[in-house]
């Protein structure tokens, strides 16, 4: 059972919580009543961050099982460390300014490539090798 992948998606679960914190904060500092999505930039960019976030969740949550399964665990959930903390600072510099979001960003598609690629290349072993 892969354990230090299921606590990484915790992990990651809670910082995409955090995330919705933020914006509840943000609406609350800058006077942006729910429903509305844009308003004040600090908000906007509090909001994009959220949203960011979640839209990756889709695509690293599985490509962090299938590699868990089909590779390796503790490689997984150290790939998974590595995605949020790349998100974290994702959102510590987009919270700056939008144009500062660029790395944070980077490293965190550079990770889900890695996934890709590594549940890719174990699953064809798998067939390969009758596993």
């Amino acid at each position: 059972m892969p354990h230090y992948t299921a606590l990484v998606t915790l992990l990651a679960i809670l910082f995409y919580v955090s995330t919705g914190y933020g914006v509840v904060l943000a609406r609350q500092k800058f006077g942006v009543p729910p429903p509305a999505t844009s308003g004040h930039p600090d908000f906007d960019r509090a909001f994009r961050v959220q949203m960011n976030t979640l839209e990756w969740m889709p695509i690293f949550l599985p490509l962090l099982w299938l590699f868990a399964l089909y590779v390796s665990d503790i490689g997984a959930a150290a790939l998974g460390l590595v995605w949020i903390a790349a998100r974290i600072l994702y959102m510590v510099r987009y919270r700056e300014a939008a144009s500062k979001r660029g790395l944070g960003f980077s490293l965190q598609g550079a990770v889900c490539v890695m996934l890709l690629v590594g549940a890719v290349a174990g699953i064809i072993n798998t067939f390969v090798h009758g596993g």
